[in-house]
């Protein structure tokens, strides 16, 4: 296959990526975008192997046995699961561009390698390792086989800086004389994969769904700059897509929790926090209610928003929300469901388990849409989600959650909680929603409890 011909597969998986990437945007399109995207990156696939010199051997190896795990992991992973397997995939995609960089300067470094190209390797070394051990150890709080706090210790920031100056101090030192000792690219490696472990633990659970979109961008990132160094056009232009998405979701991720980037990554979010609310202490005493009882308030209710957090996640509950609100529905009921952006441990983790229980997508609604009619709802049921709904982010200047938007449950004029305890979310602030004299809290497994409300209504 000619160099241009080539060229024209790679516009193609170009804009089959774009296209694709603008169809995720839709509940009722992603399924599509999706298959888009795979289409254009096996065209892109099939394009770069025709390009003479490659040993087909090896990439049919390597091929088989990356299908194999990939398909196993995709048959296999629950969907209370995905925010872990995202992890786990931008973590690979970092370790794929360290590898292709390290390949890359070992193979050129005896025959020279221009600036440009140094620059390309480096960065795409450092970017990779940060991503590799940054998303392992984001896997490892998800998957609860790391502590979901912040980890902190004195001066915790002022070493991660000195990490940086160190490997910026090892990658300057590799540009200027790239053929020179190994052991320089040795140590910018290890110092990027050390700083992705110590930026990534200060991280608590509450922000995870940021760190994810980041994560997900370096990815992109790192792609791009590995696209450059084997002048690689597609790789380009697909690195440059995802580090863009990646960034804007992460903003989009910020601006729901109301903070800055720099307070997600370095103000150790969840640490101090529990601490101040255990001091406080409850903040009055709470109204439990049976499932016969929330049975009887939702009958009588003419509309009900569901609110879903992780707990319905943990739970996997989704299948019998869908049925509660079906049920709901067929005894005259409005019904609704309300995501909160953060909701979750990865952004849209809630509209895929909705989806998944193929709960109708005109049915979801954003905050900002259901807010202003909450005064005028029936029910609204709070299934797993705590700190989305705290309304001392709207009311208590002391919060540390104080400006992050919520949705408004407080106002509803019966507000059921689903929970196990009254302990705090992850951020580990107190939810004086908890004790308002409009909350009923209904407590148990979130599974078991939705499908005992179904059971009231199939015996009524």
């Amino acid at each position: 296959m000619n160099a241009t011909a080539i060229g024209i597969l790679y516009i193609i998986s170009a804009m089959l990526f774009v296209f694709g990437i603008k169809m995720l945007g839709s509940a009722k399109t992603a399924r599509r975008g999706n298959l888009l995207s795979s289409l254009g990156m096996m065209i892109a696939i099939v394009a770069t192997l025709a390009v003479k010199g490659v040993s087909f051997q090896w990439i049919l190896i390597a091929g088989v046995v990356g299908s194999a795990v990939g398909f196993v992991a995709a048959k296999r992973v629950q969907m209370t699961e995905m925010p872990e397997l995202v992890g786990l995939l931008n973590g690979s995609g970092g370790l794929a561009s360290l590898l292709v960089a390290w390949a890359e300067y070992h193979s050129g470094r005896l025959v020279g390698l221009s600036t440009f190209t140094s620059v390309a390797i480096i960065l795409t070394a450092i970017v990779g390792a940060i991503t590799f051990t940054g998303s392992l150890v984001a896997y490892g709080k998800l998957a609860g086989k790391l502590p979901g706090k912040p980890i902190l210790y004195k001066g915790q920031q002022i070493a991660n800086g000195a990490l940086f100056l160190l490997a910026a101090l090892f990658a300057v030192l590799f540009i200027c004389k790239p053929d020179g000792i190994y052991l320089v690219f040795i140590l910018v490696v290890l110092v990027a994969l050390v700083l992705g472990v110590l930026s990534t633990i200060p991280v608590g659970g509450a922000d995870m769904p940021v760190v994810i979109c980041l994560l997900n961008s370096y990815s992109g990132i790192a792609a791009c700059f590995a696209g450059f160094i084997i002048n690689n056009n597609v790789l380009i232009v697909s690195g440059s897509l995802v580090g863009a998405s990646g960034l804007i979701l992460t903003q989009i991720m910020c601006k729901a929790m109301n903070r800055s980037l720099a307070n997600v990554l370095f103000s150790g979010f969840g640490a101090v926090t529990e601490s101040g609310a255990a001091a406080d202490g409850p903040q009055g005493e709470a109204k439990p209610v049976s499932s016969s009882d929330a049975y009887h308030i939702l009958e009588a209710a003419s509309s009900v928003v569901f609110v879903p957090g992780y707990g319905m996640a943990v739970a996997q509950a989704q299948h019998a929300v869908r049925e509660l609100g079906e049920m709901l529905e067929a005894n005259g009921t409005e019904v609704t469901y309300c995501i909160h952006p953060v909701a979750g441990r990865m952004p849209g983790h809630m509209n895929v388990l909705l989806a998944e229980a193929n709960v109708p997508y005109e049915q979801l609604v954003e905050p900002q849409d259901s807010n202003p009619a909450m005064g005028m709802t029936d029910v609204a049921i709070v299934i797993g989600a705590n700190d989305v709904v705290n309304p001392a982010a709207r009311d208590d200047e002391s919060s540390p959650l104080y400006g992050m938007p919520i949705i408004e449950v407080d106002q509803a004029r019966t507000c059921i909680v689903l929970k196990r305890s009254l302990k705090p979310g992850f951020a580990g602030v107190e939810n004086p929603l908890f004790f308002k004299e409009n909350t009923r809290m209904l407590f148990g497994d979130a599974k078991a409890t939705v499908s005992d409300l179904v059971s009231e209504f199939k015996d009524s």
